[in-house]
């Protein structure tokens, strides 16, 4: 990995996935607070000074702002864009409160918050289902073409034309789908359910390890049974089917994120494979070079990433409040603000911590940059 890309390269394609992304986030949140009678303040793409923006009729401040690694949506009552509640929200007018985010009801709030995350989702089958209706959808189905000779398949028993219908409880209908399961699992006992000869037949598969270059240049360890496809075919979808193929596409990359993450807590799978911005901004510039269908799946991939992580239970995050709400809703009051703050507190050192890691991941691959740091230090 190098700067060769410079800011042409995948610097511009970085800022325009995440700039898009981001503007969906946020509008979700934007578009669910109005409807719940909710005044936004502003409504900021990235985070620093402003750069240039407009204020529209209902008093929102539209603005693009310097650092451009995200965005917020401060609504009415908030003390900041962490959607706090301020101080000044106690002594508001009763018109005042009626506009106020923090005097909303419980599941208004909840819903406001969870709008984020669910426009990413949303986003994502969107476009990947007009992908799948205009380009077409990789659709090889999984049947087996041919088993190599000692491969984990054949000591399994795989045979030729063997359709496979699910692994460890997930049903299977690409070989696409198969590949993805299988690579993210090697040395784990896989659960194989296929039809042979039009009956049901249960097998057990270990996953060899192999190494394999991904689409960066770096070398992994993933999973390999060691059976052929039967063929390669790309469909074109109707309007309704490419819906359903693209919310399964995406359930499905929500499950195997959770495994890889699972991985990594369990110690199986190296934390170095986390990756920050700048890896991301790589990988923009490469699915660019390859076409526009290709950057619509990655920014797809992005967009559900984006809605899982702002679902996690960290302060800070959607995830955070969701959490605050539902212990509010159990004890029948919000927590403290003094609670609140703190647990804002942590959630900020966890999310710089988290950013500082994967930063410094991306750093590594860097191989020039680590040695001239390196030679400062020693």
């Amino acid at each position: 990995m190098d700067f060769s890309g410079g800011l042409y390269g995948f610097g511009i394609p970085f800022l325009v996935i995440l700039t898009a992304l981001v503007f969906v986030h946020e509008l979700g949140h934007y578009l669910v607070a109005r409807w719940n009678g909710v005044r936004v303040e502003v409504f900021s793409i990235g985070f620093g000074p402003e750069i240039f923006g407009w204020t529209d009729k209902a008093g929102t401040r539209w603005k693009f702002s310097a650092i451009p690694l995200g965005g917020y949506v401060k609504m009415f009552g908030d003390a900041n864009a962490a959607s706090m509640p301020g101080e000044e929200s106690q002594g508001l007018s009763e018109a005042e409160r009626a506009v106020a985010f923090p005097h909303k009801r419980l599941g208004q709030r909840v819903w406001i918050v969870a709008a984020g995350p669910i426009a990413n989702f949303l986003f994502a089958i969107v476009i990947l289902a007009g992908l799948f209706s205009i380009v077409g959808q990789p659709f090889t189905p999984a049947v087996v073409g041919a088993v190599v000779p000692g491969s984990a398949a054949e000591t399994a028993g795989f045979q030729p034309d063997d359709q496979i219908i699910e692994v460890n409880g997930t049903s299977v209908q690409r070989f696409e789908e198969l590949q993805r399961i299988v690579g993210l699992r090697p040395g784990e006992t896989l659960e194989i359910v296929l039809l042979r000869d039009g009956a049901e037949v249960e097998l057990v598969a270990t996953p060899a390890r192999v190494e394999r270059e991904n689409g960066l240049g770096e070398i992994q360890e993933v999973g390999q049974l060691g059976i052929q496809r039967s063929g390669n075919a790309f469909i074109r979808h109707d309007p309704l089917t490419a819906v359903w193929q693209a919310s399964r596409e995406t359930v499905s990359i929500v499950s195997q994120t959770f495994t890889a993450l699972g991985q990594i807590i369990r110690g199986d799978r190296g934390a170095d494979e986390l990756g920050g911005p700048i890896r991301i901004a790589q990988m923009s510039g490469q699915v660019a070079e390859n076409g526009l269908p290709q950057a619509i799946f990655f920014a797809a991939v992005l967009s559900i990433n984006l809605g899982l992580i702002n679902l996690f239970p960290v302060p800070m995050l959607d995830g955070g409040h969701l959490l605050f709400y539902a212990i509010e809703g159990l004890r029948g009051r919000p927590l403290g603000e003094r609670a609140q703050e703190y647990g804002f507190r942590i959630g900020l050192a966890l999310v710089l911590t988290l950013m500082v890691f994967v930063t410094w991941n991306d750093l590594l691959r860097f191989e020039t940059l680590v040695s001239f740091v390196k030679g400062l230090v020693t």
